[in-house]
């Protein structure tokens, strides 16, 4: 924005401030509103300097119950310290329902971005390459996490050079984002399957001569069938709402007795 009365380093350390404290402080009550206002505290402050009134209420409404993905987050603050800088102590009333009316969506979006689709992604990634003792995994994880800081940080730019403008100018590209994210997501976990999950069926039906290996004619009909169904018989459990500490604890006791029994090896 121009005729900022911010510097650019100013802006930078409320977004610093915002990456590593908005989940300080976190509650049941009002879960991230304490680290929001910690991280936004500065530019309230040069804002209502004059003003001690306004910032006291300004305070007191950004105490008010906020929660939303971490990441998605850095607009809001960004779009927050515009709006307060250019409209003042009238904007305080407008501020609060745009937050609430912001962080349920972009919690939607962030989650499965950030927090699902990119955690599965490079997660299941750097966890198999941890099975196979490559240690490549690990700092593929770890400069994941750096893009994410560098991304946080465009991210409040954005917010902040865009004021409320970008939550109709770019809806329809944030929905597509997602789309593509999670396509993408499903992609890889799909591709990983037959690497993460070994399991055969060892039987072999014998007739005189002829020997018959179960495995093999399941790979003529599929190559990792027996992956596939078990794949498809944990998404049914998960659809129909069982807890993941059950279905880890069927999945385990299922795979003891069968590799007991030679039903699977």
């Amino acid at each position: 924005m121009s005729n900022s009365i911010f510097t650019k380093r100013e802006l930078r350390a409320i977004n610093i401030r915002h990456i590593w404290g908005l989940q300080l402080g976190w509650n049941y009550e009002r879960m991230q509103a304490l680290g929001y206002l910690y991280a936004i505290y500065p530019a309230l402050k040069k804002i209502y300097k004059n003003d001690p009134e306004a910032l006291q209420k300004s305070c007191e409404t950004h105490l008010q119950f906020y929660n939303t993905n971490p990441s998605m987050s850095e607009i809001i603050i960004g779009m927050d310290i515009a709006i307060e800088e250019r409209e003042g102590a009238k904007s305080i009333e407008t501020v609060a329902p745009l937050k609430v009316a912001l962080m349920g969506p972009f919690a939607g979006i962030g989650d499965t971005i950030f927090a699902l689709i990119a955690a599965t992604i490079f997660g299941a990634i750097a966890g198999n390459m941890a099975v196979e003792g490559n240690a490549a995994g690990m700092w593929m994880w770890i400069a994941w996490n750096f893009v994410v800081i560098f991304i946080r940080t465009r991210l409040f730019d954005l917010g902040y050079s865009s004021g409320i403008r970008i939550v109709t100018d770019l809806k329809d590209q944030f929905a597509y984002i997602t789309n593509a994210a999670s396509i993408l997501g499903l992609v890889v976990v799909g591709g990983l399957i037959p690497t993460v999950v070994k399991f055969k069926i060892p039987y072999v039906f014998v007739s005189g001569e002829v020997k018959l290996s179960v495995q093999d004619n399941l790979d003529k009909i599929m190559p990792f069938l027996p992956q596939v169904v078990l794949m498809i018989g944990v998404y049914w459990l998960v659809k129909r709402k069982m807890s993941i500490s059950k279905l880890i604890g069927i999945v385990m006791l299922g795979a003891i007795v069968l590799t007991y029994f030679k039903v699977i090896a």
